[in-house]
């Protein structure tokens, strides 16, 4: 809930679904984050929370960097297929 907003594909305001050729942050980055914070399956909010502010903290720009140059390919992609459907996924890291 952001103030009186509520962002949901169910919501007032009618999302576009969400594409992982469209939202490496969501499909990759997060997963990626989310993998090494519940590795040693914190038992406390306490020891959740630090473990996402180190994660976070330990992302090297190289790997931002790498995750944008690829999301920008298969933005390059798209635009040259006229967003029709990719018959793959492109990962490159």
């Amino acid at each position: 809930m952001f103030d009186d907003r509520l962002i949901s594909r169910f919501g007032p305001v009618n999302w576009p679904p969400r594409s992982c050729d469209l939202t490496p942050l969501d499909y990759f980055l997060w997963g990626y984050v989310k993998s090494l914070v519940y590795a040693d399956k914190p038992q406390t909010l306490d020891h959740l929370e630090d473990n996402i502010r180190r994660v976070i903290a330990d992302i090297l720009p190289q790997m931002l960097e790498k995750v944008i140059e690829n999301w920008t390919s298969r933005l390059d992609y798209i635009r040259a297929s006229r967003g029709s459907p990719m018959p793959e996924i492109i990962f490159k890291m």
